[in-house]
């Protein structure tokens, strides 16, 4: 996909998507804590909110990947103009409500649980323009959009504690602002089609959608047993990220801390993002999303037993091989072992796995932490990492022709 040479137009464009999601992204998800506990929500209550929003993102994220994928009006353009929208609206209504729990539990929990919905929608973007002659870059776009997360991560910090939790929402509404402006903009060429060619147009038939999440787990047998793994993973990276700021606090940091962290974790995804494309010629992506899950399992391993922030420093360093490798290598895997009209439910089936990973991590994390404390929390996800780590050994390295598929 990226062996032609990039299009730069093209690659700018769908980089800027990416760093006005992930600036959204990061003032939403990476300081949910930060604001929901700055309005009054116990670390309970946030676990509760969040583990909500997960699960309706759980179930909405493959729905909706099934409507895009069949042919009609909705679109992953579209969608993505829609999610916006929504968030710039929810984002706008937040701000009238400070400290109003009745109102910022719906709400929020919306604009949380609609970012993650959108977000496999952007991968599959990339993969619908590159088809219709789009010559983007993905690794090094997506990589970009983690080095925004990492700036407005380095940032942000210091302006909450200086100006107050509500800059997370005008941070927000800005990116979001950007966002509806260039996704509008982002239209795919028409594909010019000679009249000798137009027998092709009415050769595809023969690949099939399935809808059905039996006849795509009949299909895709490795895949499905895969998100399991996947679901571990990302219970023990969401119990990171959601109570990064209690860690942080535990290890005598702050807000300003937290915000050093995050940048240090996502800058440090960009060069192994974009690299990720000439790794793949090397590595299977099979090999590299086990690797990446063993990382999982180190970052959080070190976090259990860090005593100081540097040791915190450390553990998010370990991003380089964990977070940065998964996402990049997953949307090839899917992108290398699916047919066309699985392609986008295969990418929301990872962002599913991936978000209900964070609902069992929201539901449990926030219960451990106010009754017993940040340690047997950190130990939980350890010990649920390590689970996944095998679990996907056993998915992709056993000699088994039903397993390899």
């Amino acid at each position: 996909m990226e062996n032609q040479r990039p299009d730069v137009k093209w690659t700018l464009r769908y980089t800027l998507l990416n760093s006005t999601y992930f600036v959204a992204f990061c003032t939403i998800h990476a300081c949910a804590a930060v604001y929901l506990l700055a309005n009054g929500f116990t670390n309970t209550e946030v676990g509760i909110l969040l583990a909500v929003a997960n699960i309706l993102s759980a179930i909405l994220q493959p729905f909706v990947a099934g409507i895009i994928d069949k042919p009609g009006p909705l679109t992953n353009r579209r969608f993505i103009l829609f999610s916006v929208l929504v968030i710039l609206a929810g984002s706008s209504i937040l701000l009238l409500v400070p400290e109003n729990k009745w109102v910022i539990f719906p709400v929020f929990a919306l604009i949380y649980m609609i970012q993650f919905v959108y977000q496999p929608v952007m991968t599959a973007l990339c993969f619908e323009y590159q088809k219709a002659g789009c010559r983007i870059f993905y690794g090094l776009a997506r990589g970009l959009g983690s080095a925004s997360f990492a700036v407005t991560a380095a940032l942000i910090g210091g302006l909450v504690e200086k100006q107050g939790v509500t800059v997370l929402l005008y941070v927000n509404i800005a990116s979001m602002v950007l966002s509806a402006l260039l996704i509008y903009t982002f239209k795919k060429p028409e594909r010019k089609i000679a009249a000798g060619s137009a027998a092709s147009r009415t050769d595809p038939p023969a690949a099939t959608a399935h809808n059905n999440i039996r006849d795509f787990a009949k299909t895709y047998p490795a895949f499905m047993v895969f998100l399991i793994g996947t679901i571990c993973f990302y219970f023990a990276h969401n119990m990171i990220n959601d109570f990064m700021i209690q860690i942080i606090r535990n290890l005598g940091g702050g807000e300003t801390e937290l915000g050093y962290a995050n940048f240090l974790q996502a800058i440090l995804e960009l060069p192994v993002m974009a690299l990720i494309a000439l790794v793949l010629k090397k590595i299977s992506s099979r090999t590299l999303l086990t690797f990446s899950g063993a990382a999982f399992f180190v970052k959080i391993l070190i976090l259990l037993f860090a005593s100081n922030m540097a040791m915190m420093y450390l553990s998010q360093s370990v991003q380089l091989f964990a977070y940065a490798v998964f996402i990049p290598a997953a949307a090839y895997y899917v992108s290398e072992t699916m047919g066309e009209l699985d392609q986008v439910k295969g990418q929301a089936y990872v962002t599913s796995a991936i978000t209900i990973g964070g609902v069992f991590s929201n539901l449990i994390s926030g219960v451990i932490l106010d009754n017993f404390g940040i340690r047997p929390m950190l130990l939980t996800g350890t010990i649920v990492c390590a689970v996944g780590v095998v679990i996907t050994l056993y998915t992709f390295f056993r000699r088994s022709a039903g397993f390899l598929h």
